[in-house]
C-alpha cells in the first residue's frame, strides 16, 4: 500500500523519532552559501511529524531541496526516506503528486548517533527540528550558533532550565536576523488570524477569562522490547517521561494555553491546580499524569481555566472560548457572540486553510526572498515555559510562580546523552515509575 499524507499529517501527529546530544563549538554558516540557489533543508528527527513537516516543506513553491536527515534510530530514518521518496503522495485535498525529485539524500547524508544533529546540520540553510521537545534546546542553541533559518515543533523545551537556553539562543536568532518559526499553527491558521484581528478592532471589549480544552482517549504506547537499555526504551517510548516530553500538558495542551497567551498579548504569573493518574497506572506509562485542570492568573487579575485529559470513554473536546466584556470568541465555532449569546461575527468556514501547510508557505517564501519575518521563538518560549508552569502546579498542588519557577534553574535532563546514561528516572524493582503526589511533590522552597 503506498504511502498517503493523510498518513503523517494531521492535527495530532506526534513526532515518533528522536535525537540528542550535547552542543559542541562550530563555525557559524549563513543563509544560501552553497554553490546553486536551492534552498537546502536539513530534518532533524525522522518520526511522523518530521516527516509531515519535511513534506510541507518541500511542497511549498520555493525552489527547495532536502539535503541531510539526522535521527537517533536508522529505522524511524529509513521510514521517514521512504515515505518522502514514494510515488504517489496523496495530500490533504486529496490530489496526488510527488516531491521525491526534491529529496536530495544520499547514504552519506543519512546521519544517526548522539551527534547526528551537528553533521546534518552544517549541510542546510533551513533546518526543521521536529525530535520530541526534550532536546530542543540543544538542536536550537546548534541551529542558531551555525546561522541557520529555523522551523521548530512545538513545544521547545520540557524544563524551565530548557526555557532560558531557548531565550537566550533566541535573541542571538534575532541578532543574526534568522527567520524561526515554532510549530504553534494556530498563529498560521486564517479563522484564528480573522478571530483575533477583531479582538483587536474591540468586538470583544476587554479580555476578562479564557477556558480551554485538550481532552481525548490519548496516544500510542510502545512496550518495552528485550534487550533495550532504560535510555532506548525512555526514548522509543518518549511520550510517558517528562525529560523527554513535558507530560501531554506541555506537548499537546501548550496549543490551547498559547491562544490565550497569544490574544491576551501577555503570559500568566502564576497558576495553581489539581491532577492525577485514575486509569493510566500502569509501568507501561511511565510518570505521567492522565488528567490535569490548572487556574492560570495573568497581572491584570485575568483567569484561565485550562483541562486536558487522556481517558478513554470521557468527553472529547479540544478547543479555546475567549471571555470579554462585550462578548465571547469561540475558537472552534469560529465566531463572536455578544453578552446574549447572538453571533455578531462568523468567519467564513470555506476560506479556512492548512495551517500546517501555510506556516511553511510562509517561511520559505520569506527565506526566498531573503527577507526577515519570522521571530516566534521567544513567544514559543513563554508559551511553553506556561505549560510547565502548570504541571508544576498540578504535581506540587502549591501555588506556583511563572517567574520564580523560570529563574529556578530546574533541569531534568540526564547529565549524558548515551545508550547507557543514568537516567533521571528509573523504574523500581517491579517496573514502576516514581509518579508525582501532590502536597508531597516540591520543587521550590
Amino acid at each position: 500500500m503506498k504511502p498517503t499524507r493523510r498518513d503523517f499529517i494531521k492535527q495530532t501527529t506526534l513526532a515518533a523519532g528522536s535525537l540528542m546530544a550535547m552542543p559542541i563549538v562550530s563555525k557559524a554558516e549563513f543563509f544560501n552559501s552553497s554553490v546553486d540557489d536551492s534552498i537546502k533543508i536539513a530534518l532533524i528527527g525522522c518520526g511522523g511529524r518530521g516527516t509531515g513537516a519535511a513534506l510541507q516543506a518541500l511542497l511549498t513553491k520555493q525552489n527547495v531541496k532536502l539535503v541531510a536527515m539526522a535521527d537517533a534510530f536508522r529505522d524511524r530514518l529509513d521510514d521517514c526516506y521512504n515515505n518522502l521518496i514514494a510515488d504517489d503522495l496523496t495530500d490533504i485535498n486529496g490530489v496526488a503528486g510527488t516531491v521525491k525529485n526534491k529529496v536530495a539524500v544520499t547514504e552519506a547524508t543519512k546521519f544517526t548517533g548522539f551527534d547526528a544533529y551537528q553533521k546534518a546540520i552544517a549541510l542546510a540553510d533551513v533546518v526543521i527540528l521536529t525530535t520530541p521537545p526534550g532536546f530542543r534546546p540543544v538542536h536550537f542553541e546548534e541551529a542558531v550558533k551555525q546561522g541557520k533559518h529555523i522551523f521548530m515543533e512545538k513545544p521547545v523545551a520540557t524544563d524551565p532550565a530548557g526555557i532560558k537556553r531557548v531565550l537566550d539562543a533566541a535573541q542571538i536568532a534575532k541578532q543574526k536576523k534568522l527567520n524561526v518559526v515554532v510549530g504553534l499553527q494556530r498563529h498560521y491558521q486564517n479563522s484564528y488570524r480573522a478571530l483575533y484581528g477583531k479582538l483587536k478592532e474591540g468586538l470583544i471589549g476587554d479580555i476578562t477569562s479564557a477556558q480551554v480544552w485538550w481532552n481525548n482517549e490519548g496516544v500510542w504506547m510502545n512496550p518495552r522490547k528485550a534487550g533495550q537499555t532504560e535510555m532506548e526504551y525512555q526514548m522509543r517510548n518518549w511520550y510517558y517521561f517528562n525529560w523527554i516530553c513535558g507530560d501531554h500538558i506541555v506537548e499537546q495542551h501548550i496549543h490551547n494555553m498559547d491562544v490565550m497567551n497569544w490574544f491576551k498579548g501577555d503570559f500568566p504569573v502564576k497558576a495553581q491546580g489539581m491532577g492525577g493518574r485514575e486509569v493510566r497506572k500502569g509501568k507501561e506509562y511511565g510518570e505521567i499524569f492522565d488528567h490535569h485542570y490548572v487556574e492560570f492568573q495573568y497581572a491584570d487579575g485575568s483567569i484561565m481555566n485550562s483541562q486536558c485529559r487522556h481517558i478513554k470513554g470521557t468527553m472529547s473536546k479540544v478547543d479555546e472560548l475567549i471571555v470579554g466584556t462585550k462578548g465571547n470568541i469561540n475558537c472552534g465555532a469560529m465566531n463572536i457572540t455578544d453578552r446574549k449569546g447572538k453571533v455578531i461575527y462568523q468567519f467564513d468556514k470555506g476560506k479556512e486553510n492548512n495551517p500546517y501547510q501555510t506556516e511553511h508557505d510562509e517561511l520559505f517564501a520569506a527565506i526566498a526572498k531573503k527577507e526577515y519575518k519570522f521571530a516566534d521563538a521567544e513567544h514559543g518560549a513563554k508559551s511553553t515555559m506556561t505549560a510547565i508552569l502548570g504541571r508544576l502546579a498540578t504535581y506540587s498542588g502549591q501555588v506556583v510562580e511563572f517567574d520564580k519557577a523560570l529563574n529556578s534553574g530546574l533541569s531534568l535532563q540526564p547529565s549524558t546523552y548515551a545508550w547507557d546514561a543514568d537516567m533521571p528516572v528509573k523504574p523500581n524493582a517491579d517496573g514502576y515509575y516514581p509518579v508525582a503526589i501532590p502536597g508531597v511533590t516540591k520543587y521550590f522552597s
